[in-house]
């Protein structure tokens, strides 16, 4: 027979370490479960991204988060996240996807992945958002050098390149790539930036945009990508441009068909938030739990590591006022 878990935590990210530290701490049994490497996301964040949070917002398990300065960066927080695991030796498997979470009874789930099948009293989802790109829809959008993903500038050092959005990501990504060389043209949905941009790049970007080094298009769209140019629609006239790379850094989602297959309920609006109790972070499914993220649905901004570490707490107190009422 399989080994019954407490609880299968799907996602190794740093709200899933959290619900793993809660979980050892009560002395659950758990499973940790990540498709990828430790904190995946954060790996896959751009090489020298700096978090809008200080550090100690970043923290988990109260453990002190130490970095030279008051905002770390992408490696400090591998390095935080790494060190977190040392400590805690967490019951973990990395690169084994979750295929399907199957309620098979009270108290039971079968988990399906990549390598093996598990059976666990309770499950929680914590796989984040930013796995599935927002896509534009429009033609060309497949070309190779079309990418919704920014990891370094270098490769985009001397090339005509469009940068679509305007988040923090498209800013960071089009001041790093005109500084190594690039030609950057940004292209923008709406009539301004987020007003979530980093308050020490708001002035940089715009200091830019006005004195000519990096060109802008404020409530504009991309019509069209070829091979070597992109057609821009805005709100006096379509223009075709040279283009050799279009960053298309327009949002993430999460998985949404991967929660509904495992039987949540999404909410049929614009913003497909799952349904969960907000005391307990259970879904409409008995023993299932969402954390960090994830909970958010299209809203990604709504929660983050800082606001959404309490989950952990609130699932682990549910699971355990579970256990008392059914023993």
């Amino acid at each position: 027979m399989k080994e019954q878990y407490d609880l299968i935590i799907v996602g190794a990210g740093p709200i899933g370490l959290a619900c793993a530290i809660e979980a050892k701490r009560n002395n659950l049994s758990y499973l940790l479960i990540e498709k990828g490497a430790l904190t995946n996301s954060l790996y896959n964040y751009p090489l020298y991204m700096t978090f809008f949070s200080t550090a100690e917002r970043l923290e988990i398990g109260e453990i002190p988060f130490s970095c030279i300065s008051p905002k770390p960066g992408r490696q400090e927080a591998l390095e935080y996240y790494r060190n977190i695991h040392k400590y805690f030796n967490f019951n973990l498997h990395l690169y084994e996807e979750v295929l399907d979470i199957h309620k098979t009874e009270v108290l039971n789930f079968d988990v399906k992945t990549s390598k093996n099948t598990y059976s666990s009293k309770n499950i929680v989802i914590a796989t984040g958002f930013y796995d599935i790109p927002n896509l534009m829809h429009i033609e060309g959008e497949d070309l190779p050098k079309v990418h919704h993903y920014y990891k370094e500038a270098h490769p985009y050092s001397f090339q005509n390149v469009v940068v679509v959005g305007a988040n923090n990501s498209s800013v960071d990504a089009a001041l790093e790539c005109y500084r190594k060389g690039a030609n950057v043209t940004m292209v923008i949905r709406g009539s301004e930036f987020t007003h979530r941009l980093k308050y020490w790049v708001r002035p940089d970007i715009e200091n830019r945009i006005s004195e000519g080094s990096i060109t802008a298009y404020f409530n504009s769209n991309v019509k069209q990508i070829e091979e070597n140019s992109v057609t821009i629609e805005t709100p006096n006239e379509t223009i075709s441009i040279e283009n050799d790379t279009v960053l298309a850094l327009t949002g993430y989602h999460p998985n949404f068909n991967f929660l509904q297959k495992s039987g949540i309920i999404i909410n049929d609006d614009a913003l497909k938030t799952p349904t969960y109790n907000p005391e307990t972070m259970e879904t409409n499914v008995d023993g299932l739990y969402l954390a960090g993220v994830v909970c958010g649905g299209m809203s990604t901004n709504l929660w983050f590591i800082e606001n959404s570490r309490v989950h952990a707490t609130q699932i682990i107190t549910a699971i355990l006022a579970k256990q008392k009422n059914f023993n």
